[in-house]
């Protein structure tokens, strides 16, 4: 199993460690009372349906934040497609340490790969055309690099990670500048001034904004709720001038129109807002403790 690139382990463990003391508090009293100090265990972590594995990394992390001398060893790797019954990977070591942290470590693989799954659904419904599925800001507070990796490991690619790599101007920010043109030019200004240099993107939710908004020489336009033949139809008057990235109700029955349409991207919320977790399990070998 390769290790994580060190922003994300330093995210996990910050994640982990959060979710440890969480659920731990002031003692794992169950494990505590039922099971021997020197009492040593093996864990086996298998899959219960088909998907795409991911946080193998930040389970390991969870086993390892509980009790460093704990031994996890992938038998998969983060990104593979998984069969259900599958072996993921095996945890040894002291038996209440791998009951102590078993729920946390499942936690995130399970929510994780729920992701992964999902978005590779999503990919795969889409295969043949050049659009690429994107995920949002709509993830799990204080777990967007892990979300936004999951993603990643499904085939996705990330849209912004926050509000400080991209300037994306939607119909809130229009409304308060009283127009896309007065928006677009006070961020021009600021950059110009010597603010930071990041992409701009314009949300649009007509063709009429689209046609005014082709004007600016953008990085992406955002082309909001609208139906299949206003998106066809804007592909065309953008002409490749701009990169179009289709947004609001997509889901898996829809994505495949949208994608025929032309756009360049297609940004789907509920990849990380509402995916169902994968079901996974730890067993532990009763033999062994």
């Amino acid at each position: 199993m390769e290790d994580l690139p060190a922003d994300l382990q330093r995210a996990a463990e910050e994640a982990v460690k959060r979710a440890l003391a969480e659920d731990v508090g002031e003692g794992d009293f169950t494990t505590l009372w039922i099971i021997p100090a020197q009492a040593r265990a093996e864990g086996c972590i298998l899959s219960k349906e088909e998907g795409i594995v991911a946080g193998l990394a930040v389970a390991k992390t969870a086993f390892a934040a509980c009790d460093p001398e704990l031994v996890f060893e992938a038998a998969v790797a983060d990104g593979q497609l998984i069969q259900r019954g599958q072996v993921l990977g095996r945890v040894r070591g002291r038996a209440r340490s791998i009951l102590t942290a078993e729920r946390t470590a499942l936690n995130f693989l399970q929510r994780m790969s729920g992701i992964a799954t999902m978005t590779h659904r999503y990919v795969r419904a889409v295969r043949g055309t050049k659009a690429v599925i994107l995920d949002t800001r709509k993830t799990a507070p204080g777990l967007r690099p892990l979300d936004k990796w999951a993603v990643r490991l499904g085939g996705g690619q990330n849209h912004r990670m926050g509000l400080y790599d991209m300037v994306l101007i939607k119909d809130n920010h229009i409304a308060a500048t009283g127009g896309i043109a007065e928006a677009v030019k006070r961020v021009r200004e600021k950059m110009a001034n010597g603010e930071s240099r990041i992409p701009i993107e314009v949300e649009v939710k007509t063709l009429a904004e689209l046609r005014e908004a082709l004007d600016f020489d953008l990085d992406r336009i955002m082309l909001d709720n609208m139906t299949i033949g206003e998106m066809r139809e804007a592909v065309g008057m953008a002409a490749g001038r701009v990169p179009l990235e289709a947004s609001g109700g997509v889901n898996l029955e829809t994505v495949r129109k949208v994608a025929e349409t032309g756009v360049d991207y297609i940004s789907i919320g509920a990849l990380t807002h509402s995916v169902p977790a994968l079901d996974i399990s730890l067993e532990v070998d009763e033999t062994r403790i």
